[in-house]
């Protein structure tokens, strides 16, 4: 049977608080009852002392046995000392023989011998102590402390002790265990009400996360769990609301990626389609059939170059490529690029500015930033105007060198700028269409700059110009130095 968060805490609540109150209260029990004891012992001390201390100064032990009006006498003393200290008292001899008893003659107790044992303990120092029959001489049980009496040449003349009932401890446990179970009794349910409560408050919101999950399991991403406080449970109601917001996140982007991809694959297949289609039914002329083959051979080309690209981001995001980074000159990556397009460069007529190496290192993988060079260049060659200018800047700041690539034109509006790495994102009000944009070239530069340690970012002034900047690490991380170090 599956026990919910609610019971378990309650019951390892209640089991803890019963534990704790039985263990609290043997403790009190324990204390209370070896204070009562040293309470009564200390009081019988008491009582002895001053019984010996008249007796002794009275009447002489060896008196109350010849003289019966001084046996009376110390015995009327006795009585008054026992009332008064609600004891039972009794005297002996100094071979234990009981000469006088205040209490219950009834037992017979004149003439009575106690236990030598006892007498021995009695003239200790600490005297005698017990919690029990003064070895048989009582009927029930009774705290008793004893003392030795000497005479004038130090001997034992004699013996008195004072006992008082054990019944009293009883009553006072009675009365005390009584109380405690009924101040427990409340202690529990008070504890009880507070911790429901308290389990309630706790478990309300791990419910509402637990049914937010249930929907989530059904595909409802948009659902969200309120937050209450600043304890745990709110951070965790609140890592999982960022959670949903990222899968609801990911989610759209996975319909628009394949909405996209859906786009652009479908546009050249068409053109494809269309262009044999026209060859085959003769609506091309034979004398335009290779022109529209050129045209056909241009769109298996695209397609050829988006399948490539989606390849290669699968690959990146998925951390399957090993970056083999190297410290050389950044320069030889951007005249490798602009010598490249050098055809096309031509063709538009396109000013190349800022080309002017001045050895510069960076640590990075030589094949990756060449690559984000070359779709930046790419990017740029497609939406820079005719007789228009390519500006390429090298800055050096602190550990990073910093790449910018300016081109001039229409330039990218505020509102995209902070989406223009995204995955098929083309500006069509202010770049126009392009054929041959897949919006996956700059997507792949972000991933890329971010395998060298970098970061890339865009600036653009709209109707004027637009530039990417990218950074690089100067040189390699501390942990990289010190385990090339090791190898050398």
């Amino acid at each position: 049977m599956r026990k919910s968060i609610s019971s378990m805490y309650f019951s390892t609540t209640a089991i803890l608080l019963i534990v704790s109150t039985a263990v609290m209260g043997l403790i009190q029990m324990y204390l209370v009852m070896g204070y009562f004891q040293e309470d009564k012992r200390s009081t019988l001390n008491d009582v002895v002392q001053v019984t010996a201390m008249q007796v002794q100064e009275d009447s002489p032990l060896r008196r109350l046995l010849e003289d019966e009006s001084a046996r009376t006498t110390v015995q009327d003393q006795m009585k008054l000392i026992g009332r008064t200290s609600s004891t039972n008292l009794l005297l002996t001899d100094a071979s234990g023989q009981v000469m006088l008893y205040t209490q219950n003659e009834a037992e017979q107790l004149i003439g009575s011998q106690v236990d030598a044992e006892i007498l021995r303990q009695a003239q200790d120092e600490d005297g005698f102590f017990e919690i029990g029959n003064l070895g048989g001489l009582y009927a029930g049980k009774y705290y008793t402390v004893g003392r030795v009496m000497r005479d004038e040449t130090g001997a034992a003349s004699g013996y008195v002790f004072a006992s008082a009932s054990a019944a009293s401890l009883n009553v006072f446990v009675s009365d005390m265990f009584s109380i405690f179970v009924l101040s427990a009794g409340l202690l529990l349910l008070a504890a009880s009400l507070l911790a429901i409560f308290v389990t309630n408050r706790l478990t309300t919101p791990l419910r509402r996360i637990s049914e937010a999950a249930r929907k989530f399991g059904s595909g409802d991403f948009s659902v969200r769990v309120p937050v209450d406080g600043n304890d745990e449970v709110a951070q965790l109601a609140v890592t999982f609301n960022n959670m949903a917001r990222n899968l609801e996140t990911i989610d759209s982007s996975r319909a628009s990626f394949m909405g996209n991809i859906a786009h652009e694959l479908r546009t050249p297949m068409t053109s494809i389609k269309g262009f044999i289609d026209g060859m085959l039914d003769g609506t091309i002329p034979d004398d335009m059939r290779q022109h529209y083959l050129g045209l056909v051979s241009q769109e298996v080309g695209r397609l050829t170059r988006l399948i490539q690209n989606m390849l290669d981001i699968s690959k990146l995001e998925a951390g399957e490529y090993r970056v083999n980074a190297q410290s050389y000159d950044i320069w030889e990556s951007i005249t490798g690029v602009v010598f490249s397009a050098e055809q096309r460069i031509q063709n538009q007529h396109v000013e190349i500015q800022g080309l002017a190496p001045t050895r510069t290192p960076v640590y990075a993988d030589q094949d990756l930033v060449y690559q984000v060079l070359y779709n930046i260049l790419d990017n740029a060659l497609k939406f820079t105007p005719e007789g228009g200018y390519i500006r390429f800047s090298v800055k050096k700041s602190g550990g990073m060198v910093t790449v910018s690539i300016r081109n001039s034109g229409q330039g990218i509006g505020a509102d995209a700028l902070p989406f223009v790495f995204e995955r098929f994102y083309k500006e069509d009000k202010s770049r126009g269409l392009n054929a041959r944009g897949s919006g996956l070239g700059l997507h792949i530069c972000k991933i890329l700059v971010g395998l060298s340690g970098g970061k890339i970012w865009a600036e653009s002034e709209e109707g004027q110009w637009c530039q990417f900047n990218f950074t690089l690490p100067c040189e390699a991380p501390p942990e990289q130095r010190r385990k090339q170090t090791g190898k050398k």
